[in-house]
């Protein structure tokens, strides 16, 4: 018993003489200290460099969407500012009127109308009692929506209102508002406006309630784009049949004569042609320089062979867009706008153009088929006017309804 005692305490005694030497050891390397605490202050800068990188990438992100806000304000403070510059006239519908300023049309410009919102209530969509064209014997540059006074009137686009005014013998109540995207929109025969000259709106905000004042035989709204002053047809740019624009984006090319630009500009929707009537001329004369005829031009117009041109009236030439980049030479063939009509179909899409070159086969009685797969911001309006089509004939040949919600991947028959 006293031997096992006694190595027991010999055995400990040694292993804690053990332990200490090699602790001594170890607190004499000064190369293991020094690497530990290297680790420990590499570790702590990884770290604070994470926490600084990712406090920058947050800061980066904040500045740019300050920077966007801040470009997206602006653009509603001096809207389409690098077309009209500090044109801001509170008098006339046409900012130019009156002034010496030169209207430089650019070459071309887009359009952004993605941002679209019907101006009057939805189920008062189509209800369209006047459209843009001749009238008794003065140009209609609008077109009239149904509705009840009182109603509520909504911006069609971010913008900012130029003009809030009253014309007893025309627009009565009326507003104007500029738009970042170039346009300007005109909302006539209201019965009070809710927003005055500065203000800043946003596409779907209430500007105003419907009206019956000014010239005016029942309460509609008179709706109105024009573009450097010049009005187009809104019904080129929207669907009114189905509330959207025809494309998000809409671009006017200025037509060049002679290899000069001109005032006449072309649309890419329907390639139509207008000519800005000047002093001098007649319709002879502008039948000649679009390669078309007097008839063809009263019959787009509207017009009789003895009716009398204003200066400044819109004249529509033509719908083709070979005819509108010919402008100024001689009268094409008839084979030439054959050409141009399978020119315009054709580009539509290949399963277009397969239908084509059957039809045209003598011997085949029937065309086959053609299908459109809808896809992202397709509408009914748009994909009936890639076809030429109509949006009623869609709705038949589908058994479909004008107010049907279109599925992406869905087959469409075209034709």
């Amino acid at each position: 018993m006293k031997i096992r005692t006694l190595l027991f305490i010999c055995c400990t005694t040694i292993l804690v003489s053990a332990v200490e030497a090699k602790a001594q050891e170890d607190k004499g390397n000064p190369k293991q200290v020094v690497y530990i605490k290297k680790m420990d202050k590499r570790v702590s800068e990884l770290m604070a460099d994470r926490v600084g990188i990712r406090k920058n990438m947050e800061l980066k992100e904040l500045a740019t969407i300050n920077e966007k806000a801040m470009e997206a304000r602006e653009d509603l403070m001096f809207p389409a500012d690098e077309l009209y510059g500090s044109n801001w006239e509170n008098q006339w519908v046409d900012p130019f009127r009156g002034t010496t300023a030169k209207v430089n049309f650019p070459d071309s410009f887009a359009i952004d109308c993605s941002s679209f919102v019907y101006p009057i209530a939805i189920d008062s969509m189509a209800r369209i009692t006047s459209k843009y064209g001749p009238r008794r014997r003065r140009m209609h540059r609008g077109i009239d929506l149904k509705v009840l006074i009182g109603d509520t009137i909504r911006a069609a686009f971010d913008g900012r209102v130029r003009i809030k005014n009253f014309e007893r013998r025309g627009y009565g109540n009326y507003l104007v508002i500029r738009h970042p995207n170039g346009l300007e929109t005109v909302y006539g025969h209201l019965s009070k406006a809710l927003v005055q000259p500065n203000d800043i709106v946003h596409a779907g905000d209430p500007i105003a309630l419907g009206g019956n004042t000014g010239r005016s035989t029942g309460s509609h709204l008179h709706f109105e784009t024009r573009f450097l002053g010049q009005a187009i047809n809104p019904a080129e740019i929207i669907d009114f049949e189905n509330g959207v624009p025809h494309q998000d984006t809409y671009v006017f090319h200025n037509v060049k004569i002679n290899g000069r630009r001109s005032n006449i500009y072309t649309s890419s929707s329907d390639r139509m042609v207008y000519h800005r009537v000047k002093s001098g001329d007649t319709l002879g004369k502008i039948a000649r320089i679009y390669g078309t005829t007097v008839n063809e031009l009263c019959r787009l117009n509207g017009l009789k062979g003895t009716s009398v041109l204003r200066i400044g009236q819109s004249i529509r030439c033509s719908a083709g867009a070979v005819t509108s980049a010919k402008a100024g030479k001689s009268k094409p063939t008839a084979s030439a706008s054959v050409k141009q009509t399978v020119k315009t179909t054709v580009a539509a899409d290949a399963a277009a153009v397969a239908s084509i070159n059957q039809a045209s086969n003598a011997g085949q009685q029937e065309a086959t088929p053609v299908y459109h797969r809808v896809k992202s911001g397709d509408t009914l309006g748009a994909i009936a006017a890639k076809y030429g089509t109509t949006v009623s004939k869609l709705c038949e040949l589908n058994g479909i309804t004008k107010t049907t919600i279109l599925k992406l991947g869905r087959s469409l028959r075209c034709s």
